[in-house]
């Protein structure tokens, strides 16, 4: 990339190559706003993210999908596509693991009794899931 970034722009060659960090391609399927609304009004609101999943996923893609029963509709229809179209599938869930449970290829299932503390715990087990890709891939 370095080679690049000085074909492209030799006197920000060292910044730009000294700045930017390791990435890989992920989009958070809740922050697009208009496509949600659009897919929700124009098919049905519990296919916001299967259809965004059809759209943007490939074969050998990663979907993490949380629902705190392991029963909302709308991820459930996601996983469903990503399994489709030979992705891999990991899901955050509370203790059953609910009907998510047997559409994941890893299912971590929280235990704990009620939905607040079931989501507490999912942001540490997020974040560790992030800390081991970035070993995985940048170190």
């Amino acid at each position: 990339m370095r080679v690049r970034l000085a074909s492209v722009s030799p006197e920000n060659e060292l910044y730009l190559s000294g700045a930017l960090q390791g990435a890989l391609p992920a989009i958070s399927l809740v922050s697009q706003t208009s496509l949600i609304s659009a897919i929700a009004n124009d098919t049905a609101a519990d296919m916001v993210f299967a259809q965004q999943v059809y759209g943007y996923g490939r074969e050998g893609d990663v979907l993490l999908g949380l629902s705190t029963s392991g029963n909302a509709r709308s991820v459930i229809h996601a996983m469903q596509v990503a399994r489709a179209l030979g992705m891999r599938t990991i899901g955050l869930t509370g203790p059953t693991g609910g009907m998510l449970k047997p559409l994941c290829d890893v299912c971590i299932r929280v235990p704990a009794d009620n939905t607040p503390a079931i989501q507490e715990r999912h942001l540490p087990i997020f974040h560790v899931l992030c800390a081991m890709l970035e070993e995985e891939f940048f170190v």
